[in-house]
């Protein structure tokens, strides 16, 4: 089974998979696929993240987060006159983009288990899509259009994403042949030489023509790297989610909160349940995130001391019912896309591939038709602050796909798009698919909320689709929350999905109806 928030890419996993392909060599061809499908989300000039389960043997993760290019410096941007790195155009592109070498890191891990798909196999799908075209969308019109004053006067965008130097109609056909072309000669070359081979000399030969703080030394030098995920023991089973840079932890730290304060008595999508989650939130991001979460090389204390049981005790401890904690974190935002595979055999695959704003840095690079992205203006140019931009740094990432292992038999993949939304929206599903024991459709679908910033909205606003009953929501401002409402079924509270492999091999997916996804299976 595989899901994903575009058709095609679920379509592709499982054509995948009917080759005799396991749910690695699957989920390549799904992030290929998605990154010609949903190109304003993600593409193949962002990072990725993996957390690959086993049947039996321990997780793993795989970190492909982009390090900024020896050029860039604090120093740099404030001799050229910056308080801030640009969110747009070349000097926005200033860290490596990673996907490449997650999916080289996750095919070697494949291939150690028996995978024998080769890569042309794999990209073939990709290499179609982008060459005939598919079908535009309604979200990347919207995004198109919302950004297109920023976005248009970026190099190469024009050519790339304004056929006859228009906003794509929905339905429109969309051919990308000069990205066709980079990713038949990448399936022919290999996935490293995007990193250390021609390929590489080509983009690096765009990053000075256009300009970015990025060279060939910088490329050659990056390598994804495979760890062991982070890991919470709750009641029901262990839950694993991303290492930093990413905020993974902020995940399990949350779900560690809800279990604190007896969410398994709440009555499920109440005030009370929403609530707790909003609270447990805050203390997430304002204690644990705004405090400690950065690249983990510079860290001041090893990542999973952020969810020890003491620190959980005390975090959950301050999260009261009737009240409200005070609010105004600094809110992160970020185009994403979340995807999930499980195959026969029970190996499970959760993953997440992103450019951070819509359409990153805006920049595509001339020869080699790359969209890159701009992770690297999370960095801060204050030198004290605990991003700091340094050269080799890894910035910041919201990215975190999420699995867990239930003691009832089950393996679950879970995840979603959307920024700060991401740990919240994990929350929503997993407390209905679990604690509450909602079918997994029904706890992706049911109506959710967000508290602060995602993507393409600034507001730090609880907001809740308008499907939230009306006394929930006064009880929710009587408590004092401020509350924003949002569309029915609001692309804003994330594009969300989830896999559980029951303890008799039956698989129940579900995808989010406020995407362009699906689940397919056979």
């Amino acid at each position: 089974m595989a899901v994903a928030p575009h058709a095609l890419a679920s379509q592709s996993a499982i054509a995948v998979l009917r080759d005799g392909g396991n749910a690695i060599e699957a989920m390549v061809a799904a992030a290929a696929t998605i990154s010609v499908a949903y190109p304003h989300m993600n593409g193949i000039g962002g990072d990725a993240f993996w957390l690959i389960v086993p049947p039996k043997e321990a997780p793993i993760a795989i970190d492909g987060a982009g390090t900024a290019g020896s050029k860039a410096t604090i120093d740099f941007y404030t001799n050229a006159g910056y308080e801030r790195i640009p969110t747009r155009g070349p000097l926005s592109m200033n860290t490596l983009a990673g996907a490449i070498g997650s999916w080289d890191a996750a095919l070697a891990i494949s291939q150690r288990h028996g995978g024998r798909l080769g890569l042309p196999r794999l990209l073939r799908d990709a290499v179609h899509y982008a060459g005939n075209g598919i079908a535009v969308t309604a979200s990347q019109v919207a995004s198109t259009s919302a950004k297109l004053a920023e976005l248009s006067p970026q190099p190469g965008f024009v050519e790339r994403f304004l056929p006859g130097g228009e906003v794509p109609q929905v339905g429109s056909v969309f051919r990308q042949p000069t990205l066709a072309s980079f990713m038949e000669r990448l399936a022919v070359n290999g996935l490293d030489s995007f990193y250390r081979g021609a390929l590489a000399d080509e983009i690096a030969a765009d990053f000075q023509t256009v300009g970015a703080l990025l060279t060939l030394e910088d490329l050659r030098g990056f390598r994804a790297r495979v760890c062991a995920p982070l890991q919470l023991e709750l009641e029901e089973g262990a839950v694993f989610n991303m290492v930093p840079p990413t905020q993974g932890v902020l995940s399990l730290a949350i779900l560690g909160m809800l279990e604190r304060k007896g969410i398994r008595a709440i009555r499920p999508d109440s005030a009370d349940h929403i609530h707790l989650c909003v609270e447990a939130t805050k203390q997430a991001f304002t204690q644990l995130r705004d405090r400690y979460l950065t690249d983990p090389a510079y860290m001041p204390m090893a990542p999973e001391t952020l969810i020890d049981p003491s620190r959980l005790d005390a975090l959950a401890a301050d999260i009261h019912l009737p009240k409200v904690l005070p609010w105004g974190s600094v809110s992160t935002t970020g185009d994403t896309i979340w995807m999930g595979v499980i195959d026969c055999e029970g190996w499970a695959v959760s993953f997440i591939q992103s450019i951070y704003h819509e359409f990153g840095s805006g920049v595509v690079l001339p020869k080699t038709g790359l969209n890159w992205q701009n992770r690297g203006t999370s960095f801060s140019l204050d030198p004290s602050h605990l991003q700091a931009l340094q050269a080799l740094k890894k910035p910041f990432h919201t990215l975190n796909p999420a699995a867990a292992r239930l003691k009832d038999g089950r393996t679950m993949v879970y995840g979603t798009m959307g920024g700060d939304g991401q740990p919240q929206t994990q929350a929503a599903v997993f407390s209905r698919a679990v604690w509450f024991n909602q079918p997994l459709q029904q706890a992706v679908s049911a109506p959710r909320w967000l508290l602060g910033r995602t993507w393409g909205q600034s507001s730090d606003t609880l907001k809740l689709e308008s499907r939230i009953p009306a006394s929930i929501v006064a009880d929710l401002q009587q408590r004092g929350h401020d509350i924003e409402m949002l569309a029915d079924y609001d692309e804003v509270a994330g594009h969300a999905g989830a896999i559980i492999r029951h303890a008799n091999g039956v698989l129940e997916g579900a995808a989010d109806p406020r995407s362009d996804g699906g689940v397919a299976a056979y």
